[in-house]
């Protein structure tokens, strides 16, 4: 199965029972498709796109809803963790983030041993394990990690007045690093570039470019509100099925990364 990374794509080798996460989850079809009304993701991105577009022609817009420490810290504007979320600094920004949250928040399939077709986004992995309950916890893990990947930045701007941030990449982020927890083994590639490496590997290879960027003072991106939104999405789907014992994640990934073939840390071509 192949689908496109927001950098470039992605080629899923779902084989073996380990590789295949919902096929420990014995929940019928039917129930799936009642319990499936909502799509958060789609929402989120229907969302997000109309009030960039809108922020784009209107300054007054993104000046309410950018983040900026001083008015958190000395107008006690909290909202600013979350309402920069819903604004982008241009189309390409807005692209970038919207298709990663859409491909890897519910836009990935794959077909089980039966040939039924199943959805194998972050999103349907919540509402199967934990319900209609599933939406609410997946919006939650989504919007905070908009909030709290930008705590670091707020401890380090307080009283920047030149500082402003701007964007989903938090909770985008959070979303791409839970599906690599739920999907190690899964190939992840650079786009027009049909080499593919596991995708633990690649979310390590992430987290280091990211933090040696950030040591580097780069203004234009917040690297920090990568690093952290990622971290805080493996931390909390790990966490929320371990607390909940409804689902093995933390054991399935372990062996998946255990039982991963030779070819499967790094492959070529699209097939």
């Amino acid at each position: 199965m192949q689908s496109y990374l927001y950098s470039g794509f992605a080629k899923a080798t779902l084989t073996g029972s380990f590789s295949q996460p919902y096929l420990f989850i014995t929940i019928k079809r039917a129930y799936l498709k009642k319990i499936m009304i909502v799509n958060v993701t789609l929402i989120l991105i229907i969302a997000t796109t109309i009030t960039s577009l809108v922020a784009f022609n209107n300054q007054s817009v993104i000046d309410k809803l950018i983040f900026y420490p001083p008015a958190v810290s000395q107008r006690k504007e909290w909202y600013r963790f979350f309402s920069c979320g819903l604004i982008h600094a241009n189309i390409p920004h807005l692209i970038f983030n919207m298709y990663a949250l859409y491909l890897f928040g519910s836009g990935q399939n794959y077909l089980d041993v039966d040939g039924i077709k199943h959805n194998s986004g972050v999103e349907s992995f919540f509402v199967e394990v934990f319900g209609k309950a599933g939406y609410l916890l997946y919006f939650v893990m989504y919007a905070g990690a908009v909030g709290i990947s930008l705590l670091p930045t707020y401890s380090k701007n307080k009283e920047n007045y030149y500082y402003r941030s701007l964007g989903a990449s938090g909770g985008v982020s959070a979303v791409v690093f839970a599906k690599i927890v739920m999907d190690p083994i899964m190939g992840i590639g650079l786009i027009f570039i049909p080499v593919f490496i596991a995708g633990f590997l690649f979310g390590i290879i992430y987290l280091l470019i990211s933090y040696q960027l950030d040591k580097s003072n780069t203004k234009t991106i917040n690297h920090s509100a990568h690093i952290w939104g990622s971290v805080f999405g493996v931390v909390y789907i790990i966490a929320l099925c371990q607390i909940s014992g409804k689902y093995p994640l933390l054991n399935q990934l372990v062996e998946q990364i255990k039982n991963m073939r030779l070819d499967q840390i790094i492959s070529f071509g699209r097939n």
